[in-house]
């Protein structure tokens, strides 16, 4: 052996592919019986690079693969899409890595076992990888028809726990809302329209930040002060001249025992001349005045609209709301969801009820937020109705880091009352935050609640015919102002 042409970098620049790939991917990728090692590396590397880009790679598989063997792989990859469901999913991309490489070790298995040939064997095992994807990709495409995207849901980690959820009677139901979502274009545009973390022009080119302006106001503020309180014995400061009996010298005091000199005592007391203690007591009190505060208060760039902010949506869960209105509340929760996850918003759901039902579900694309998700989407609607509690939880999320500048979205049949006390803690919250109030009233008129709270409200007239019985006539109600019109004096001012 010539020592001399021993390279001890020689193995490091082999495995150097390996770098590019998951530590999950290193021991299939070494151990597939399927072409060399140099150029099976460097051919899986590519593959799984190309496969999160959304395509194949340019030559396909025949880099690294025989013909008869590549052919038939990339056939099946195309036929599935499955680059379309690996694009920007690390977990599917290298799950479908993994089970390529897993399936081409198995040619060998089909040819003992089967008696194919090379070709036989490969197209074998090129159709037990499709009959493999083909279920998972029928899942996707109902991930994908009700989301958009798969996002978290796609990690493989946690797939069994959401392929059971898919196949749940809420996740049927859920498929019925998605489709009741194509007859609300005018819903969906408000929905996508909500928010406040920044501006973008009305046509949506170009994104800018929101303008904060100061305005000045004159307010009654609180302020602390030393109150003095003389002629209470608690500290001695010094003498004064003073007419206080009770506080003057004892000097003084000799001046009455003496014959002639207690006239002068006499005259030195009305005169207010005499020597006696400086005694006074002092307190800290909070007073009242009124001053000029500066006040900073978001609104958007001229020429702009907001949009993009987190949304809150409160959904009303109450015995009135059941049957179209339900429907209708249920599409405005996966709307919101769909809404918030394409354009990088938080969401969270509150469904009110009676007094003390009171449920709150952060809407998140993964294993848990579909839960959350599914659960009220199947839990049916009834029992009273009591925003109060609602609005409380919705302010209190207003306080919490990231959602001050979230909007809040009331989906209601408007069938409830509203206490001077929330009325007055959302007109404090508007002016201290700028909040908006969207109302989506899925009713035949307004209601005092519903107009006392929110800042618009969104009438959806045709709410009928989302229900089970679509043959049902709109409501002839001409107007969504009765209350206004009819009841002048009922509103609060």
């Amino acid at each position: 052996m010539n020592r001399d042409s021993f390279r001890p970098d020689a193995l490091e620049t082999l495995l150097a592919p390996l770098e590019e790939l998951a530590r999950s991917l290193w021991l299939p990728a070494i151990i597939t019986a399927a072409g060399s090692l140099p150029a099976r590396l460097a051919g899986v590397a590519a593959l799984r690079e190309a496969l999160f880009e959304g395509q194949l790679p340019q030559d396909g598989l025949a880099a690294w693969l025989a013909s008869h063997v590549a052919d038939p792989m990339a056939t099946r990859l195309r036929e599935l899409d499955l680059p379309l469901y690996c694009r920007q999913q690390d977990d599917v991309a290298d799950q479908v890595t993994r089970s390529l490489l897993w399936h081409l070790n198995r040619i060998p298995d089909h040819r003992d076992r089967h008696g194919d040939t090379e070709a036989g064997a490969a197209r074998r095992a090129a159709a037990e990888f499709a009959a493999d994807w083909d279920a998972t990709t029928g899942e996707f495409d109902e991930v994908l028809r009700v989301f958009e995207e798969l996002g978290d849901l796609a990690q493989f980690a946690r797939w069994q726990a959401v392929q059971g959820l898919l196949r749940s009677g809420p996740w049927q139901e859920l498929l019925r809302i998605r489709d009741l979502l194509d007859g609300l274009e005018e819903l969906r545009r408000l929905i996508r329209a909500l928010g406040r973390s920044r501006a973008v022009e009305e046509w949506g080119a170009s994104v800018v930040e929101v303008q904060e302006r100061r305005e000045r106001v004159r307010e009654r503020v609180s302020r602390q002060q030393w109150l003095r309180l003389p002629h209470i014995p608690c500290e001695t400061h010094g003498l004064k001249r003073s007419a206080d009996i009770a506080r003057m010298l004892p000097a003084e005091s000799a001046l009455l025992g003496h014959r002639r000199l207690r006239l002068l005592w006499h005259a030195r007391r009305a005169e207010r001349n005499l020597l006696c203690y400086d005694d006074e007591d002092s307190s800290v009190v909070t007073v009242l005045t009124e001053a000029d505060t500066w006040r900073p208060r978001l609104v958007p760039a001229p020429g702009h609209r907001l949009e993009a902010g987190p949304i809150i949506v409160c959904v009303d869960t109450s015995g009135s709301m059941q049957g179209a209105p339900e429907n209708v509340a249920k599409a405005v929760v996966l709307e919101a969801m769909r809404a918030a996850r394409r354009q990088g918003r938080a969401c969270h759901v509150v469904a009110f009820g009676g007094p003390g039902e009171l449920l709150e579900h952060a809407l998140e694309l993964d294993a848990d937020g579909l839960e959350r998700l599914l659960g009220f989407i199947g839990q049916s609607f009834g029992g009273g109705t009591d925003i109060a509690e609602a609005i409380e939880l919705a302010v209190r999320r207003l306080a919490e880091h990231g959602w001050c500048r979230a909007d809040l979205v009331i989906a209601s049949d408007g069938e409830f009352g509203v206490t001077r006390e929330v009325a007055e803690l959302l007109r404090r919250v508007r002016a201290e935050q700028g909040l908006r109030v969207q109302g989506i009233l899925i009713g035949d008129r307004e209601t005092i609640g519903l107009l006392e709270l929110c800042d618009d409200i969104f009438w959806l007239r045709d709410w009928r015919r989302y229900g089970s019985q679509a043959e049902v006539p709109a409501s002839p109600v001409h107007s969504r102002s009765l209350t206004a019109m009819y009841f002048p004096g009922a509103l609060r001012g």
